[in-house]
């Protein structure tokens, strides 16, 4: 299974148009901060943005409200998976 995840653009770096200087951005969720590629947002994202993130690549940008939302319900069905038993279902 594949899981997109919103993280906030903490930091822009790069920028050249070339594949050896590809603009790069450090995001950050809960505390961990990755660094992602953007070869493939859809608009150049600014410190602050919360972008879609999947396999090291922004995919989309986000409002801060749909950002929030999204991670909410994340947190929750995490906490939920917390009372499974490890190989079982609920």
């Amino acid at each position: 299974m594949c899981l997109a995840i919103p993280m906030q653009v903490i930091k822009l770096k790069g920028g050249s148009d070339t594949l050896l200087d590809p603009q790069i951005a450090i995001v950050e969720t809960d505390g961990i901060q990755k660094e992602i590629r953007l070869d493939l947002v859809d608009r150049e994202p600014v410190i602050g943005d919360y972008l879609i993130i999947h396999a090291g690549f922004a995919i989309t940008c986000l409002d801060k409200r749909d950002a929030e939302e999204n991670l909410s319900l994340m947190r929750e069905m995490a906490a939920g998976m917390e009372d499974i038993p490890e190989g079982g279902s609920s």
